[in-house]
């Protein structure tokens, strides 16, 4: 966001949204070390609004980089993970994201809880959410999960996804639910409120009320 901002001017607030830049920024190269999230080729940048303890989603066409390394130092495993989050973040950027990420984002601006947790927990059940419209992709994913899935209607590959999902989550330790994150049911309406006005959600399968939003805190909570 500096890039843009040396080229546009205003403050990192006045681009909260979608492609409200009208320059482009100064040339960008990032180097990454990490397996994070696609952050260093993404048209995505979530900034925390400490005053209003919600993260920004800032989604910029003119933000991506002129080149992007990735340096897995050199070790097998890591080189794949960098490989991998390179992967999400050029599908993400084409597609963008859902109720999982923009979830997660208020969570992480109202308690400063880990984002990647946060979208662990939630994944399951926003996919069960979702499954209503498209378990037929949610099928797809079973069977690229390893899940044979030939002889399963739509619904049943959904369910095997989801149950998939959870056992993975569990295998490598993340929390059962949101309670354990320090979330609490009394900040739901504001939560919600705030992840209604996300733009990472405008791409999700289907769209939800105000309810349903609270509906899948309340069923992320244990």
């Amino acid at each position: 966001m500096i890039a843009i901002l040396a080229t546009n001017g205003g403050e990192i607030k006045d681009y909260e949204g979608v492609n409200k830049s009208k320059l482009p920024q100064l040339p960008l190269i990032c180097v990454n070390t990490t397996a994070g999230t696609g952050s260093e080729l993404t048209i995505f940048s979530i900034i925390t609004d400490e005053e209003r303890h919600v993260k920004m989603a800032l989604v910029e066409k003119n933000m991506t980089p002129i080149c992007a390394v990735n340096d897995g130092q050199n070790l097998i495993a890591r080189e794949n993970m960098a490989y991998a989050e390179c992967l999400a973040g050029v599908a993400f950027s084409n597609t963008s994201l859902g109720y999982v990420h923009v979830i997660a984002h208020q969570l992480g601006g109202f308690y400063d809880s880990p984002h990647g947790v946060c979208n662990a927990v939630l994944l399951p059940r926003v996919e069960k959410f979702n499954a209503k419209v498209c378990a037929n992709r949610l099928k797809d994913v079973a069977k690229f999960m390893g899940i044979e899935v030939s002889n399963m209607n739509d619904e049943e590959g959904a369910n095997a996804c989801i149950n998939a999902i959870e056992k993975l989550s569990k295998a490598v330790n993340i929390p059962t639910g949101l309670k354990e994150l320090g979330v609490k049911e009394k900040d739901f309406d504001t939560l919600a409120a705030n992840a209604l006005k996300d733009a990472c959600g405008l791409t999700n399968p289907i769209t939800a009320t105000h309810e349903e939003i609270k509906e899948i805190l309340k069923l992320s909570m244990e």
